[in-house]
This record gives C-alpha cells, sequence and structure tokens, in this order.
C-alpha cells in the first residue's frame, strides 16, 4: 500500500521490524510491563499512605487527609513540567527512564520508618519521608507524561491496531493498580510497613528493568527531537531535582499548596478565557473590542490576586472575588451574544465541564484517604486488611470499561448516545449517589454497629461506573474541543483541575477527622460529611444534566473539522493521569 501516513517516520524503522507479540510490536509490550510495575508501586503505596500517616507518624486524621490531597495534587501538577521537558530536550525514553529512577529511589525510602511519632522534627527519618513523597511526585511526572505518548508512536496513525494497543496498555495500568493494592496494601498492614513499600520499590525497580531492557525493542521512538548536547542532558537532570527539592518543601507546607492553585488556577482560567473571547474571535488581540478587553483584564486580575488571599483564608477576599468572577463571566456573556464564533464557544463549554470534573474527583478521591479510614475502623472487613478494598475500583475497570465502551458504540449507532454534558451529570450524580447508599447502608444497620461490607462493594462500583462516565469522556471532549492552536494548553487544564480536585478531596478528608469524640460519634461525623458532599454532588449533577442541551448546542458538534489529532487521545480510561498527560499535536 502507497499510503505515507502509514509508514514510520523518516529515519525509523517499522515498529513491527523487531517482531510482533498478538499482532503488536514488541515494544508495546516493554511499554505495558513498565506502566504496569509503575502502577503496582504507585498504587501499592496508595493503599497503605493514610494508614501510615494516621498509624505510624501519628497525624491526625483531619492532617493526613490533608497531606494526601496536597501530595495528589502535586501529582498532577508535575507532568506539565515533565512532558514540557520531553518534547522540548530529552525526548520521552529518556525522561521515563529519570523518572522511574526518581520513583525507584522514592517508594525505597518510604521503607525507612524509623521509631513510631507525631512527625516531629525530633525524628529525623521524617525528612526522609517527605523526600521520598517529593521522589514519587516528580518521577511520575516525567513518567506519566510520556509513556502513554511512546505507545502512539509505535503506531502509524492511519494503523488499525492503534485501539487494541491503547486497549493492552490500558489492561497493564489497571492490572498493576489491582494487583499491587491487594499485595502492598495486605504484606503493609499484616507485616509491617517496610515490607509493604519495599515491595512497592521492588515493583518499580521491576519495571526500570524491563524498560532499560526494553530499549532496543523500542526502536528509536521517544529519542530527543534534536541532537542533545551532554550538558544540556545533565542541566534537565539538575532541573528535575531542583524540582524535587521544591516539591519537598511543598509537601511539608499543604495550605500553600492550596494557595498556588487557587493563584494560578484563577490566572489559568482568565488566560484561556481570555483568548476564547478576544484572540480567536477577532483574530488577534489588536483587533478586539477595547473597553470589553481592558474591563476583562481588570476584572480578571482582580479575581486572581482576591484568590490569592481567599487561598489563605481571608474571607473579606471573598466578595472581591465573587465581583472578578462574575465581571469575567458577564463579559465573556456579552461577547457571545454580540458575537458568534464556534471556536470560543467550544472553549467556554470545555472550561464549563472542567469545573464540574473538579468536584468529581474532589468527591471520588475519598478513596485512598476518609473512605479508607471508614472501611478500617467502621466497616465489617471480615479479617481483611483495609487497604487492600483499594484494589475493588481498578478490578471494576478491568470489568466494566468494555462494557461501556460497548454501550456507547452500540447507543451511537442507534442515534441514542448521550451528549457528553449528559454523561458528565451521570458520572457526578452517580459519585454522589455512591455516598448516599453508604450513608443509608451504615445508619441502616445501627450507629453502634460495624457497616455491611457490601456497601463499600457499592460505593466503589457507583464511583467506578461514574468515572466510566466521566474521565474517558472528558479527555475525549478536551481534543475534540479545543482548537487546534491551544490544544496541549486546553488538555493542561483538564489535568490541572484534576489537581485542584485532589486538593479539594484532602479538605473533605480534613472534614471528616473527628479525632477525640469517641468511635461512634467519630463514625457519625464522617457520615454527615458523605450525606452532605453526596447531596451537593447530585444537586450539581442533575443540574448539569438539565443545561445539557445547552452546552451541546454550545459545542457544535456539527460544523467541527478533523484538524488534528492528540498523541496518547485513544488511551482508555485507565484513570484520570493515565492517558495524554501532556499530548503533542500532530498534523492531519
Amino acid at each position: 500500500m502507497a499510503n505515507t501516513d502509514a509508514v514510520a517516520p523518516a529515519g525509523l524503522p517499522d515498529g513491527d521490524s523487531a517482531g510482533t507479540i498478538l499482532g503488536h510490536p514488541k515494544g508495546l509490550f516493554v511499554l505495558f510491563f513498565a506502566e504496569m510495575w509503575e502502577r503496582f508501586s504507585y498504587y501499592g503505596m496508595r493503599a497503605l499512605l493514610i494508614f501510615y500517616l494516621t498509624k505510624h507518624w501519628l497525624f491526625s486524621d483531619g492532617d493526613s487527609g490533608l497531606i494526601y490531597g496536597a501530595y495528589t495534587a502535586l501529582v498532577y501538577i508535575t507532568p506539565v513540567v515533565g512532558g514540557y521537558l520531553a518534547d522540548k530536550y530529552i525526548g520521552q525514553r529518556k525522561a521515563v527512564l529519570f523518572g522511574a529512577v526518581l520513583l525507584t529511589l522514592g517508594h525505597f525510602f518510604m521503607a525507612f520508618e524509623g521509631e513510631p511519632g507525631a512527625g516531629n522534627a525530633d525524628n529525623p527519618i521524617i525528612y526522609v519521608f517527605w523526600l521520598a513523597l517529593a521522589l514519587i511526585i516528580v518521577g511520575s511526572g516525567f513518567l506519566k507524561a510520556n509513556i502513554s505518548v511512546m505507545v502512539g508512536q509505535l503506531y502509524p496513525r492511519t494503523d488499525v491496531r492503534r485501539d487494541g494497543a491503547y486497549t493492552i496498555f490500558y489492561m497493564g495500568i489497571n492490572l498493576g493498580a489491582a494487583i499491587g493494592s491487594l499485595l502492598c496494601g495486605y504484606i503493609g498492614e499484616t507485616y509491617g510497613w517496610a515490607y509493604g513499600f519495599g515491595l512497592a520499590g521492588i515493583g518499580m525497580l521491576a519495571g526500570l528493568i524491563v524498560f532499560i531492557w526494553g530499549k532496543p525493542l523500542l526502536l528509536g521512538r521517544g529519542e530527543p527531537p534534536k541532537a542533545l548536547a551532554k550538558g544540556r542532558e545533565i542541566s534537565v537532570y539538575l532541573m528535575g531535582l531542583l524540582l524535587v527539592a521544591i516539591c519537598w518543601i511543598a509537601v511539608q507546607n499543604q495550605d500553600e499548596v492550596g494557595v498556588f492553585l487557587g493563584t494560578f488556577g484563577a490566572a489559568l482560567v482568565s488566560y484561556v478565557l481570555s483568548i476564547a473571547i478576544f484572540q480567536i474571535p477577532y483574530k488577534g488581540y489588536a483587533n478586539a473590542p477595547a473597553a470589553a478587553k481592558y474591563a476583562f483584564a481588570a476584572l480578571a486580575a482582580l479575581l486572581t490576586i482576591s484568590m490569592f488571599f481567599v487561598s489563605q483564608g481571608n474571607e473579606s477576599w471573598q466578595l472581591p472575588a465573587l465581583m472578578g468572577a462574575g465581571g469575567v463571566l458577564t463579559v465573556m456573556v456579552l461577547q457571545m451574544v454580540s458575537k458568534t464564533d464556534h471556536d470560543r464557544d467550544r472553549i467556554v463549554a470545555a472550561m464549563f465541564l472542567i469545573t464540574v470534573s473538579i468536584i468529581f474527583w474532589a468527591l471520588f478521591e475519598q478513596a485512598g484517604s476518609s473512605l479508607n479510614l471508614f472501611t478500617d475502623r467502621h466497616v465489617d472487613r471480615g479479617g481483611v486488611p483495609a487497604s487492600t478494598f483499594q484494589s475493588i475500583n481498578a478490578i471494576y475497570i478491568i470489568l466494566l470499561a468494555p462494557v461501556f465502551a460497548t454501550l456507547w458504540t452500540v447507543m451511537g449507532r442507534k442515534g441514542i448516545e448521550p451528549s457528553t454534558p449528559m454523561k458528565f451529570g451521570l458520572g457526578v450524580v452517580q459519585v454522589g449517589l455512591g455516598f448516599l447508599v453508604l450513608v443509608w447502608g451504615a445508619e441502616s444497620v445501627g450507629i453502634d454497629v460495624p457497616t455491611p461490607v457490601i456497601f463499600i462493594f457499592l460505593i466503589y462500583l457507583l464511583h467506578t461506573t461514574g468515572e466510566l462516565c466521566l474521565s474517558p469522556v472528558g479527555l475525549s471532549a478536551m481534543n475534540r474541543l479545543a482548537p487546534a492552536q491551544i490544544a496541549s494548553l486546553i488538555m493542561g487544564v483538564w489535568f490541572f483541575a484534576s489537581a485542584t480536585g485532589n486538593f479539594a478531596a484532602g479538605k473533605i478528608a480534613q472534614a471528616t477527622g473527628a479525632e477525640g469524640v469517641g468511635e461512634e460519634a467519630g463514625k457519625a461525623v464522617v457520615l454527615d460529611v458523605y450525606e452532605t458532599v453526596g447531596l451537593v454532588a447530585m444537586g450539581v449533577g442533575v443540574a448539569v444534566m438539565v443545561v445539557s442541551p445547552l452546552l451541546k448546542k454550545l459545542m457544535h458538534l456539527d460544523t467541527l473539522t478533523d484538524d488534528g489529532h492528540l498523541e496518547g487521545e485513544a488511551e482508555v480510561p485507565a484513570e484520570p493521569s493515565a492517558a495524554g498527560v501532556h499530548p503533542t499535536n500532530k498534523p492531519a
């Protein structure tokens, strides 16, 4: 076939030239096993982290939830840096290798327990613990930002095997997550923290070895975009170590992470909306109406400055923040009324969906923190370690993702597939319903009786089905709605929203802390918080479903053109950071 799209990039061998397994290049399985072991280590450690904070370091529930939220938020921020440095300088392969080395060190440092204590300066091992978290954060940033892109690089754009390849890769992600949570969680809680964290480190080391061993099978994919001087390569690694130092400080000062997310988030949203409202419709800022443009700039500045103080807990700045946000939205609406532009409308729809996703992740990510503690303290587990229940979501994903993929396809052929906004609304409704089902189950047997374990399986089932309605759909929507010139920016905002949602999850987990009030009262506090967030989520989800026809209209799907594709876009819904964390735009 003389199809120029169906050949390997210039100067590189075809992906099949090293042989195939199950009809796919052998390099795919190198990436499969490397990512599987990385997820094994990450989720194995994640299953134990909240217990390690509360039972070993003796942090309060509230402080532990906030530390956990700051840690997971930073995990979603660093891929922006890791992806940029890979694209600009060292290429995906070297970035993945560097990330794997940092992750291996981080997981092994987690095995240094020291004496139990309240995490104060009198116990120097606490600083090793902070270093371990910082290494894992930055390592994830370099690895997760780039390994899914390498899968796409093994195949020509027109290769019909691409979707199947990402399905295989996605199974590796969830297989590693399920096994890691089960084994590391069980061993850590049964035999000691060092053994559980050490096993996670061994898993990451196995992934690193597989990746190094399999380099020849990658056939030059993911190499630096241009000749790389040794000094520049070392400079990139030094920047990575500097980022480790920054994260080491940040993870110890969780409130400052919230200040950064609030301030930078306001500035980022304002910047994206300024592009949508003025640059794109008027073909440049210079051509936009001056009065509206300058009013928007002033209001955006007010919003950003106000959010800096609001994020620090200064309530007197809440009104200026609301005035800034309301003013920005007013200018946006007036511009939408006065001038028609489909690309602008799509960006506005994307930003709305991104905002909704923050609420979803804030509730969904209770799994590793407050819900993990609830399972440990208030559920009839039959002697099974609570951390092993962290594997349920990954197992449900493996079982249900093919079902949802088939369901959307069949409904699409019949013309009855729900719109993207409708799916988002359904996702948020389900995550809220999961909490309400758990509250009902706990209260139905009595507050002084352990909650039947079936309700833990039910909340994870509803959260997983909600995730399958929102996470993969959101990745696809960001790619479809973003104009080619800001595709990576919009995807970056999507994952920044995931970081914000994770930090908000930490705040919610902090609200569930009820030390010193007795076991039954503590359980009641958690259930009260869960009932509140469940009802709020249900209300938000229903509201999104009600306005979904308007949002669908703003998406202008009938006028979309195929002007580009994102590498990694086809990766299926493993978990929020699994696909296209730092996508690159490919010409059609």
